[in-house]
């Protein structure tokens, strides 16, 4: 596990650099070949141009990041969170046959996962961690993960989000006229990532998937995805922009209501539980600084050289020769970078959001597809590191085919809801 940690810092520090190296290379190369000597000029102007973007963004991030993360406050001090977890306990207790029931880790794994589902990631990576320490202690093998360990970690990188909270704060910041007119593309995308990571492992671990309950849970979810998608297939894209920013807005809404109501009925100060979360945004806001910055940095050199574009067209001409549509391919970067990256794949969205603008098909797609999954071998990294669990098995594997299908699904979306 130390060495799949190992490998993330050390992708995203090559990456890093050769961004920068590959934005001056190409600039001098350009420089000999075209006579253009203005490039380097650019070049240097992106560096200054781009550090003063992601200072504004992730300062400007401030307001609505302490929005909802009082929101989520609430809603964590008034039980929303227990109730989640009460709520879907007999569909998991079926994912998780190898552990006993009412074993500890149910809890903690069940509260991880609505956490995450509501965006609290500062509660969901305690909880998480807290779990895999429960399920360990009931493991024979130590060094090795357990098939419970193993459904778990793929749930957790499918990014499962009910409420994708940084992705809308980001879009707000950028100027989206609607930030939230993402919100049920990435949700299902992840739906269909989770599905097919659960799917996977079920295979591998032999689990019944036709068990009432557990085909009664997906089939009435599977069927409900399947409606929404029917009606955005047969209606005019005006409609369905129409009607997704109408049931993004009030989904928002009514889990804002449902906090609320939460925390009244428990009797909690409300107003001084938004104020403890509002607190952990501006937190949160400031400590992203130098991690944009850095990327936005590489990446606005690498584009104001030329590079990004001369990349971005060959796979746009290589597509567009086998009879494919291409307009999805300024959102690859992001995709390829989402399971590696977290920092990295934040970077690149903002910058297509920057460069095509927040409420561009390319803008938009870059958004779902940063919502679609997590960051995979980090999260594998961590939480099997935390347990000294040396032998993963296939959870990587499993977790890929999540990525996989969360990507693909975030692209096709992207082309329902807003092409």
């Amino acid at each position: 596990m130390i060495i799949l940690l190992y490998l993330c810092t050390v992708i995203l520090n090559y990456l890093w650099i050769g961004l920068i190296l590959l934005a001056v290379v190409f600039g001098i190369v350009q420089c000999i070949a075209t006579g253009n000597t203005d490039v380097m000029t650019e070049i240097l102007n992106s560096t200054f141009t781009s550090a003063k973007t992601g200072f504004e963004i992730s300062i400007g991030l401030t307001g609505v990041l302490a929005l909802w993360m009082g929101i989520m406050k609430i809603g964590e001090q008034g039980g929303v969170i227990g109730q989640l977890s009460r709520g879907v306990s007999p569909f998991f207790t079926r994912l998780f046959p190898t552990l006993p029931k009412g074993h500890p880790a149910f809890g903690s794994m069940l509260m991880n996962l609505s956490a995450t589902m509501l965006g609290i990631d500062n509660a969901a990576t305690p909880l998480g961690l807290q779990a895999m320490r429960e399920m360990q202690e009931s493991n024979e093998k130590k060094d090795t993960a357990s098939n419970a360990m193993i459904m778990f970690m793929v749930l957790v990188t499918s990014g499962l989000t009910l409420v994708p909270v940084t992705i809308m704060t980001y879009r707000a910041e950028m100027g989206a006229a609607n930030p939230a007119d993402v919100f049920l593309p990435i949700l299902l995308a992840t739906y269909f990532a989770a599905i097919a990571g659960v799917v996977s492992v079920a295979i591998a671990q032999k689990i019944k998937l036709w068990d009432k309950v557990i085909l009664g849970t997906l089939g009435g979810i599977t069927a409900f995805v399947g409606l929404i998608l029917w009606g955005a297939l047969s209606m005019p894209q005006a409609t369905v922009n129409k009607w997704s920013a109408f049931g993004a807005a009030t989904l928002l809404l009514g889990v804002i209501v449902w906090f609320i109501i939460a925390g009244l009925v428990r009797k909690i100060n409300v107003y001084e539980a938004f104020i403890d979360g509002a607190k952990g945004g501006f937190q949160t806001a400031i400590g992203i600084v130098p991690y944009l910055v850095a990327m936005l940095i590489a990446i606005g050199m690498f584009r104001a050289s030329g590079a990004m574009d001369m990349l971005v067209n060959g796979i746009a001409r290589g597509l567009a020769w086998c009879g494919m549509n291409t307009d999805w391919v300024p959102a690859l970067p992001t995709a390829l970078m989402r399971p590696l990256s977290g920092s990295g794949a934040r970077g690149l969205m903002v910058e297509a959001m920057q460069h095509y603008g927040p409420d561009s098909f390319v803008g938009r797609l870059v958004s779902i597809v940063q919502g679609s999954t997590d960051t995979t071998f980090y999260i594998l990294a961590v939480y099997f590191g935390s347990v000294n669990i040396k032998n993963i098995r296939y959870a990587v594997v499993c977790s890929l085919i999540a990525d996989f299908a969360g990507i693909a699904a975030a692209i096709v979306l992207g082309y329902v809801f807003f092409y």
